[in-house]
């Protein structure tokens, strides 16, 4: 033991070494670097038990010569409790300990810094103005509706304390399907205050793609787990489709059934590197990927677009974006509840109806963000006549994002000449890049610079994928604009297919890191590993880096490859969109295999509204020729489909990979099947998998009958036999017999390894890893000698399981009071020298999740003062079998690994440490489940 302490400027400090050296001795190398600070909690994160908490207690009276009472022992849990008794007993005051104690973390006037998560920056505004102006809902018609604060805080916990009634646990998954309203605000905040996890979900729009909107959204419902989905009573019918589709649905609610009457408050814990939000990409509907962002995953990108925007609480966000996509729920929103500006919302129905209104609404509100994908200026270009504009300023726009789809330089340079004479600054055009694995924003352009475009060679850039810089002659140049610089604290390169970096001016894979990364996909290991390339993630996008600015040019997995060129699509869809006749923004264009050449076709899918024959004629002929100017050779095949045949995704993207899955399937107009039609296929296709979940579901509840059959056949005598002998020796080798008759007459799967490794001539302590309320029975019928079970104090006092464990010689330990865990392990000590073996589960209790937990030091500190060794043992499977809150068994193998005995070498305190870390690696190779320690510390790194 230490016996004096090197100079230290402060008491925290000095404490803090204590802790930290402390901890770092009890976990293994790998894990030295746990972050410890005053607000750790000593058994949650560091994982100290209260013999360990009491070596701790004694050290720090040591070194600061101090007699600490005994309370402090139980009720200190965490560094900074220790902090307020030390300082107690030194007749110090409070602020002797002068870094940290008592002391309100330094705050900048306009946003939290410092705060860990999306709740703590909510009530951090809570305390400072309440009652400020946080979201107008604007409906153009002057019937704004205000909502501060403390009504938003409100009208939540009122939500989560329904939600919490209905089955919502901490970690569990929520769906939202709501349009823009005060009510989406109110649940979604009301889902993270009750520990969710929300999942937002794009409300049905058109019945002509009812059936694709409810297949897409079942496997978002099944992949998250969802029990329950918030939406309009309107959509209660369709929720029934999905309830038996997804098999986990439980409860569809409405927000006037959570608001109708408040139950008790919910205090659930919400750390930083909690989920705080799925977003759900686009994509197919067969494999979903759900983005997990966690609370710093968000904090991290909200700063640091802040930062690059140099954004204040004088800012004022106009939006029609929807909630449910990232750009509208992160950008918009959650940028607004950090910064504290006001966000002035509208529904996307509404600009779509009417996209003056957004305009207007920059105009009466003095937005100075706002923007959107570039579809929307290019409405507002189409659409917008004087008249409508009369009276319009749009002086104070600075920042005018076009984001979340390819942008269109001759859009931008359409809106900004035909909004000039509005007040439109062309320093506000501002091109971004981002995308939901990077929380939101990648990178963007400084603030007030306005459109930058790169003119490059057509030809070189097909050739070889090099932007050589376009003369001033050449006639038909590439445009690209710049997307700007990485956010602060982000990284991005640009690499080949090999993982090599590229060069400035060569395109290949965009790839970024930073801390407002996703850590994967949910739920779905396969796509996460395709997300990968070390610790760098693919974005999908082929881009160039030119005087470190990004152009994007294209989706990689939507890059056509013909004759050794790259083909973009995006370019020929707008010049096909562009012809009269084909429906603007409703053209995808597509690579499809051919079967015969085994090269890649060019498909053209343009929407028209045109039934005569010769005008459709005169249409294909015009997409040919269309094709020809723009990519130089015809494409394959010209497909003219009806109104809305195109797919797209929820922020209007065309889903060009569903597309091509129609035609190579031959199902071009399946879109305009009848909504009654489509339902019908959902809800059939919805019931094959519930017949057969449903026999799944027969032959497991008949297993599990059956088991139960055979434990209430055998227990009962069992506990009756070895009560009426009472003789440990006797009861255990009945005990043995019949819960090896149980495993055999159950048709477990299950193996014993190792019995030839317990020692023979002296008595050891036995420790097990502890994942069901099976491994008792597993390791009586694995084990053939008796052994000391040594189970927790609480179940002496059972009649029932007290009784049967008394009767084979079972020992009680208390691990709440310290006194009497000393005192059990002395008694323990002696009975080991007298000759009898012992066994644990050092890990003290067990739950539903895998992960091997800390150890409790009691077995070890008993083996090191009896000079006993220690054997591990490891059980493999039980908690599949039997996993904790369940009751029903399941069919599965078991096993149990007996290791080599361990020696103590002596029996102080660095040596108990040894010898349990020694142990638990033994036993954490062979029980077949992750290191629970090792997980926690690596999502309690900060960002």
């Amino acid at each position: 033991m230490r016996q004096d302490l090197p100079p230290r400027e402060t008491f925290d400090e000095a404490l803090l070494g204590l802790v930290r050296e402390m901890s770092v001795a009890m976990r293994q190398p790998a894990d030295a670097g746990m972050p410890v600070s005053l607000d750790s909690t000593l058994e949650g994160d560091l994982g100290f038990d209260s013999l360990t908490r009491a070596e701790l207690l004694t050290r720090i009276e040591h070194s600061f010569g101090v007699s600490l009472p005994e309370q402090v022992l139980a009720q200190a849990d965490t560094p900074r409790a220790l902090l307020r008794a030390l300082l107690a007993a030194k007749d110090l005051p409070p602020g002797t300990s002068g870094a940290i104690l008592q002391r309100a973390r330094p705050l900048p006037a306009q946003a939290p810094d410092s705060a860990d998560t999306l709740l703590d920056v909510l009530d951090w505004h809570l305390r400072r103005h309440p009652d400020r102006a946080h979201i107008i809902l604007h409906d153009g018609a002057g019937e704004d509706t205000s909502i501060s604060f403390a009504q938003l805080h409100r009208r939540a916990t009122a939500i989560a304390s329904r939600l919490a009634e209905h089955g919502l646990r901490p970690g569990m998954a929520a769906a939202i399907m709501l349009p823009t309203s005060p009510e989406y605000f109110y649940c979604f905040c009301a889902v993270l205050l009750a520990g969710g996890i929300p999942v937002p979900l794009y409300p049905p729009v058109r019945l002509a793609q009812i059936g694709d909107h409810l297949q897409r959204h079942a496997g978002i419902l099944a992949n998250a787990q969802v029990p329950i989905l918030i939406t309009v009573p309107q959509a209660r019918p369709l929720a029934a489709l999905l309830k038996a589709s997804t098999g986990m649905l439980h409860s569809v609610l409405t927000p006037a059934e959570l608001e109708a009457s408040a139950g008790a408050p919910v205090h659930a814990t919400v750390r930083t590197h909690d989920i705080a939000l799925l977003q759900y990409t686009s994509g197919s509907t067969g494999s979903p990927k759900g983005v997990v962002l966690t609370h710093a995953n968000l904090l991290a990108n909200l700063r640091a677009m802040g930062q690059a925007l140099d954004v204040s609480a004088q800012d004022v966000f106009v939006s029609w974006l929807p909630l449910y996509h990232d750009m509208g729920l992160i950008g918009a929103w959650l940028g607004s509840l950090y910064y504290a500006y006001p966000l002035v919302v509208m529904s996307p129905l509404a600009f779509l109806a009417r996209p003056e209104r957004w305009l207007l609404a920059i105009h009466k509100y003095r937005g100075t963000l706002s923007g959107g994908p570039n579809f929307a200026y290019e409405r507002c270009v189409r659409k917008l006549g004087d008249a409508e504009l009369e009276g319009l300023d749009l002086s104070s726009w600075r920042f005018a994002f076009n984001g979340a789809e390819p942008v269109s330089v001759p859009t931008v340079r359409a809106f900004l000449q035909r909004f000039a004479r509005y007040g439109l600054r062309p320093e506000a055009a501002s091109p971004v890049y981002g995308l939901a694995e990077a929380s939101l924003g990648l990178t963007f352009p400084p603030p007030g610079r306005g459109l930058v475009v790169d003119r490059i060679g057509r030809a070189e850039f097909a050739r070889a994928a090099v932007a050589v810089p376009a003369g001033a002659d050449e006639d038909d140049p590439l445009e690209y604009p710049s997307c700007g610089r990485p956010l602060p604290g982000h990284e991005v390169r640009i690499v080949d297919a090999t993982g090599r970096e590229l060069a400035e001016r060569h395109e290949g894979l965009l790839q970024f890191r930073g801390p407002s990364a996703t850590s994967g996909y949910f739920r779905n290991p396969q796509q996460t590993r395709l997300l990968f390339d070390r610790d760098w993630l693919n974005t999908g996008d082929y881009a160039y880096v030119a005087g470190e600015e990004i152009f994007i040019t294209g989706r990689a997995k939507e890059t056509i490859v013909r004759g050794g060129r790259n083909i973009y699509p995006y370019e020929l869809e707008q010049a096909v969109g562009a012809i009269p006749g084909i429906r603007k923004g409703c053209v995808a264009v597509f690579g499809s295999a051919d079967p015969g050449s085994g090269t890649e076709r060019i498909v053209v899918m343009a929407e028209t509204a045109e039934k005569n024959t010769p005008a459709r004629h005169t249409l294909h002929r015009q997409v040919l020729k269309t094709a020809i100017d723009v990519l130089g050779i015809p494409p394959d095949h010209v497909a003219l489909v009806a109104p809305h045949s195109i797919l797209k995704t929820s922020s209007g993207k065309i889903r060009r990979a569903a597309c091509r899955e129609r035609f190579e399937h031959g199902r071009l107009d399946r879109g305009q099947e009848a909504p009654w039609l489509q339902i019908a296929r959902f809800g059939w296709q919805a019931l094959l998998p519930q017949f057969r979940r449903g026999r799944q579901t027969a032959a497991s509840l008949s297993y599990a009958l059956y088991v139960w059959v055979l434990f209430a056949a055998l227990a009962p005598a069992t506990w009756l036999g070895a009560v009426v002998l009472h003789r440990p020796e006797l009861g255990w080798a009945l005990s043995h017999r019949a819960a090896r008759l149980l495993l055999r007459l159950g048709a477990v799967p299950w193996f014993v390894e190792g019995l030839d490794r317990l020692p023979r001539d002296r008595p050891c302590i036995l420790v097990s890893n502890h994942a069901s309320y099976l491994d008792g029975i597993v390791l009586v019928a694995a084990l053939r000698s008796p052994v000391c079970l040594v189970a927790k104090r609480e179940l002496r006092n059972q009649p029932i399981p007290g009784v049967y464990l008394a009767s084979i010689g079972a020992d009680f330990f208390d691990r709440t009071d310290t006194r009497r865990e000393h005192e059990d392990v002395e008694r323990l000590v002696a009975a080991v020298r007298a000759g009898h073996s012992a066994l644990f589960f050092p890990e003290g209790t067990f739950g539903r999740a895998p992960g091997l937990q800390a150890f409790r030091t009691g077995a070890f500190l008993a083996a090191a003062r009896a000079g006993a060794p220690v054997v591990p043992v490891a059980i493999r499977g039980t908690r599949s079998a039997l996993r904790d809150g369940q009751w029903l068994p399941r069919r599965g193998p078991v096993g149990v690994v007996i290791g080599n005995p361990l020696w103590p070498n002596g029996n102080d305190w660095p040596a108990v440490v040894r010898l349990r870390n020694t142990a638990r690696m033994e036993i954490l190779h062979y029980c077949g489940e992750p290191d629970a320690l090792r997980v926690k510390h690596q999502n309690t790194r900060p960002a």
